[in-house]
């Protein structure tokens, strides 16, 4: 079962330990037509997804895609079409909308910080500061709103952050190990909250050096002493009012945590 089939399932469950006493008492074979409506304007995100929680619930419903992923939608639009029984409909509504209205509000979230960056090499990333289990759609969303995956789990790549430094020692060290037990398998990124660690940071054999909730002036100076030996990412307190600064002073990355901790649901509804 792959992961998104597993989410759905579990959702369904918790929804549902014993059936849907409401739903299950008052309709046996009767069908119904249903719409999804965007009741504000926004990116969509979880279509797909919403679609397969219908299936799932009962897989000769209909359901008729009409705005897509990753598009924007005006309040009052009528994305999706639904027909099949009554009850299947009722008790598949709350978890879809669920998936969909947090989807789509990551990915409306993410194109507001996309559109900060126009203009500059700068491209928006996620963190993995994500809702446990729900981490795949999550950053499905931000790639519906234009943004960027970083790695999508520990396994994926190094990133020696505060505490790994300072455990290990220092950034060379703990670089050198790494590189010593790994080699090139795996790309190597390093916390720089200052000048002085980034110069450090500099000399070694990493990929990308974040950094760490500096001022923007220190970001480009960094930018400058950098000169394009490394990949440069920006982090921390990355709030929507200050991306075009930031954007601006030459970093390749800029991760922000609020795409999927400080997100709004986006409004939409189903409706017979």
């Amino acid at each position: 079962m792959d992961k998104i089939a597993w989410i759905i399932k579990n959702a369904l469950k918790e929804d549902m330990p014993k059936g849907d006493v409401s739903t299950d008492n008052l309709f046996t074979n009767e069908t119904s037509k249903a719409r999804l409506i965007a009741k504000e304007d926004g990116v969509l995100s979880g279509m797909a997804v919403c679609r397969r929680t219908f299936l799932t619930v009962d897989s000769q419903t209909k359901f008729e895609i009409l705005r897509g992923d990753a598009e924007q939608v005006e309040k009052g639009t009528v994305i999706a079409l639904i027909e099949g029984k009554t009850a299947s409909i009722l008790k598949a509504e709350r978890v879809a909308l669920n998936i969909l209205q947090r989807m789509s509000g990551i990915a409306t979230f993410t194109s507001k910080f996309v559109k900060e960056t126009l203009g500059t090499a700068a491209k928006i990333y996620d963190t993995r500061k994500t809702t446990p289990n729900l981490r795949v759609l999550e950053k499905l969303a931000v790639l519906d709103g234009g943004g960027m995956n970083h790695r999508m789990n520990l396994s994926e790549m190094v990133m020696l952050k505060d505490n790994h430094i300072q455990a290990a020692g220092s950034i060379t060290t703990a670089v050198s190990t790494i590189r010593n037990k790994l080699g090139n398998l795996y790309k190597v990124e390093v916390e720089a909250e200052n000048i002085a660690m980034f110069n450090e940071a500099l000399k070694t054999d990493c990929d990308i050096i974040m950094l760490d909730n500096m001022s923007t002036s220190e970001m480009k100076k960094c930018v400058g002493l950098n000169q394009g030996k490394k990949l440069l990412e920006a982090s921390g307190n990355m709030s929507l009012d200050r991306i075009k600064e930031v954007a601006a002073t030459g970093v390749d990355m800029i991760s922000v945590g609020m795409l999927t901790h400080s997100y709004k649901s986006m409004d939409i509804s189903l409706k017979f």
